[in-house]
Order: structure tokens, then sequence, then C-alpha cells
């Protein structure tokens, strides 16, 4: 195991490692935005609007500052989540409205491992796994689903392309109950199906997906949530999300099961910054969403377990989504597949503050198939790669600006000292990157690396649906 290197603080408040005995199997309510920036909770210094339902979480459990996803992209981002994979492993990741391709069906995910565990299972919101009726989440582990299949700018709402897309369908379970809905009321039907999977899942344990589909353009909300923030229609927007979380939080009080209710949230990448003030912030971090970047990969994560995490804890281990299958299965009694190789690890030590250490040797940062970075403790060493940035600010409102494509050479950052990526210390650091270059070489034997045209000896497929199924569409 290895330690993480960064000056890593785990603030306990009043709280010091917790040791009471283990509760019986909690709730577990994942609640994954999209595109939302490291900088755009209160917590982790948001500007122009308040996140106090949020912040709140943080407060009353853990704050995770290096935490990860596996990919700067929708579905490969969203695919390591469901099985504790990097993105390259599980075939990368699928599911937009061109394409056949989703998540396998031999894939075990996060829903199916907990189901087996006893668990009712729900997904509300954006899935981005497959949208035919195969790949729909009911056929990966989940009891019930409502939402879109896809990101809701796949529609006539696209900002560049409007006539580019098939009539967005929202489905519930496997069947299509509405065409082009109004996506103004998508955060809020969302906290209503959240609220009524709980209801009725409340007397036995619960595993709750809920995927909003914001603050990803284009942004949408009722008439009465505009103008309640300076930041504008975004800030309005992540407002409206933060409300939702306090209506779940009182729920859960009210039925009396929020002590043994754990609450994750984070987001799926960081911030579309091409889209400008209809874009989120990395803070401190360097570019965003489709870069391997740390504004397009590390994210906020907030957590909190009444009945186990303590209070006030702020840790700056590595950890990422990949791990929330080994911690999960852990928690709640399941188990992990032994059959296939699980890449994510078990972080219920650091969630309980017994530990600051990272289990992870290396984090490795895909674009696509490409490995693009590696880091380990405070150290990141960039590959020769390019990566897509704007070429000025935003010229209106919900406008992107178009990308252009500056290459970033072979470059080592000290994130300890250098959060912002900007002082390359490559020449004077050659054991630490021969010893990155090593653990990068071993991971490209693993699950490859498209830009050296390696191929991986690890690999699972993507799933990809049957011809009639994708000339058959239903809508």
């Amino acid at each position: 195991m290895l330690r993480s290197w960064l000056i890593v603080t785990c603030l306990f408040g009043s709280s010091s490692a917790w040791s009471i005995s283990q509760p019986t199997q909690p709730n577990i309510i994942l609640i994954f935005a999209d595109d939302l920036g490291y900088g755009d909770l209160g917590c982790f210094g948001a500007e122009g609007f308040e996140t106090p339902n949020l912040d709140r979480i943080a407060e009353n459990g853990i704050k995770l500052t290096s935490f990860y996803v596996a990919a700067a992209g929708c579905a490969p981002s969203r695919a390591a989540l469901l099985t504790g994979c990097y993105p390259p492993r599980v075939g990368g990741g699928g599911g937009s409205p061109g394409s056949r391709n989703g998540l396998h069906p031999n894939e075990v995910t996060l829903a199916e491992m907990l189901k087996r565990a006893g668990y009712q299972t729900a997904i509300v919101g954006k899935w981005h796994q497959g949208w035919s009726h195969e790949m729909l989440p009911l056929q990966q582990g989940f009891d019930s689903y409502y939402g879109l299949p896809y990101s809701h700018d796949m529609s006539h709402t696209h900002a560049t392309r409007p006539e580019g897309y098939p009539p967005l369908p929202l489905i519930r379970d496997n069947e299509v109950i509405e065409l082009n809905p109004d996506q103004s009321r998508l955060t809020s039907n969302y906290t209503r199906e959240a609220i009524e999977v709980i209801h009725k899942s409340k007397d036995k344990p619960f595993f709750l997906y809920l995927c909003h589909n914001m603050p990803h353009v284009p942004l949408f909300l009722p008439q009465k949530h505009r103008g309640k923030t300076e930041r504008g229609l975004f800030g309005d927007v992540v407002r409206e999300i933060d409300l939702g979380v306090g209506k779940i939080v009182d729920t859960l009080k009210e039925l009396k099961i929020y002590d043994n209710t754990l609450i994750i949230f984070t987001s799926d990448n960081g911030p579309w910054l091409s889209y400008g003030d209809h874009g989120g912030s990395a803070g401190p971090l360097r570019e965003g969403k489709g870069t391997t970047f740390e504004g397009g990969m590390r994210e906020p994560c907030v957590m909190q377990w009444p009945a186990r995490i303590p209070k006030g804890l702020v840790c700056d281990a590595i950890v990422g989504t990949i791990d929330f299958m080994p911690t999960l299965a852990n928690i709640a009694g399941g188990q992990i597949p032994t059959d296939r190789i699980i890449d994510g690890k078990d972080i219920t030590a650091i969630l309980e503050g017994n530990t600051v250490d990272s289990p992870h040797e290396a984090y490795y940062y895909y674009g696509g198939a490409d490995l693009q970075a590696v880091r380990s403790g405070p150290w990141k060493l960039h590959f020769p790669h390019k990566y897509r940035a704007g070429t000025g600010p935003s010229p209106s409102h919900g406008i992107p600006v178009p990308y252009h494509y500056p290459e970033i050479g072979l470059s080592l950052f000290n994130l300890e000292d250098d959060i912002g990526e900007t002082d390359n210390v490559l020449n004077q650091q050659p054991e630490v990157v021969n010893r990155l270059t090593g653990l990068a070489d071993k991971m490209r034997t693993d699950i490859g690396d498209g830009r050296l045209k390696i191929k991986g000896e690890n690999n699972r497929p993507l799933g990809v649906m049957s011809e009639e199924s994708f000339k058959g569409r239903r809508w």
C-alpha cells in the first residue's frame, strides 16, 4: 500500500476514528451530477452561488479532495463507476443515440452486486450505457428505472446540431413514456422520483443511483428557480440540484432511516469550459471536460453516513469512482466478482477515518484508449498527447466556442506544490520519471495504449446491440 505523499489532512472535528459496532446493511444513495467541476460546490470554493445542503453532507461526513472519475466524458465515466474498472478494461464505454455500443451484458454492475446482497435497486436519471432494450438498466441489475438513456442535448435542444438527433425518449423501466419531455422539469422530476423510491423501499436496504442530467448543457430549470444566484443560469441550476438533496435528506429523517443511509455525491467529469458561463469551474485545476488534466477528471466528492462515518473528515488520499464497487461490497455484505479483474480498491478505512493512505500505488488517466498520464503520490507524469481547448470566451450564452488542439509533451508535475499543472519539473526528477514510466508500461501490458498501438492482455469486450435493435429504434 502506498501512502499518499501529498500533505494529507484528516480533520476529525470532535470525533476520532469510529469505533462503534457495525450497523445493519446501510441504504445507499449515490448522486452523480453531470459536468460539475471541482470548483462548483460551496465547500470546494464555488463563487456566485451556494450549496448549503451538499456542504452539510461534507460537514456531517467526509470531503475527499483527490477524488477521481476514470474518464473525462459521460459514457466511459459511468461504465467505470458501475463496474469498478478503468474504461478500456470494459471496452471503453458507449451508449449515444447513433451508436450500437453500450455496457456488455456480462459485466457485473454495482446494482447486480447489491441486488445479490439483498438490496432493492433503482436508477433515476441519465443512464448512457446503451439505449436498446437489452442494454437498459433493468437488464443490468436495477429493479426500476426512470430517466433518459443518454445526454439531454442529444436531441432537438443541441446548441449546434439540433437536427442531428432522434426524438429524446423519457423511459420508465423498459418503456418509452414520453418523447421530448419538458427539460425544465428534469431535475425536479428526478428528485420527486428519488423520494418515491425511498418511500417504497424504506423497509429493506436499497440502492438508489440518482444521475442528474444537469448541469450539462443546455441548462434548464423552472422559472421559479431562475435569478436566484449571482452566477446566473449555471448557479441557479446547481442550486436546484442542491435543494433536491435537501429534500432527500428531509425524507430520510421523516422515515427515520437517516442515520443508516450512506449518501455519496460527485460528478461524472469536469466542467465543459467551451460553453463559457453555461459551463462550470475547475477551480484551481487545469482545463476541464474532455482532458486528462486535473480539471477533467478530479471531482468534488462528499459523503455522509451518520452511523459510521465520523463528522468533519477532510482527506486528500487518491481515491475514485472505481473504488465504489469493492467499498460498497464491503459495507453492504456483497461480493465483488472473482472471475475478472476489478481495478477499484476498498476505501472503507478512509471513510471511517482510520487511515489517510491511498490503496492505489498509481492512478491512470485514459483519454479513450490512450494512456495519457499516470499519478503516484504527488507526482503526475503526462505522456505526449493533444488535448482540446477552447479558442476564447463563449460568444453568447449557451453557444460553445470552437476547439483547438494544442499538444503537451512528456511532462512531470508535483501536484502537492503545483495543483494547476503549470511547472514542468521533468528534468529535475529523472528517478520519478523512470518509476512512473515503469508503472505506465505495466498498465499498457494490462489494458493497452492506443497511442502506442499496444493491445492489452486483460481487456473485456464492449457490448454491441443487435442489428435488429439498432434498426428497430422505438422512437
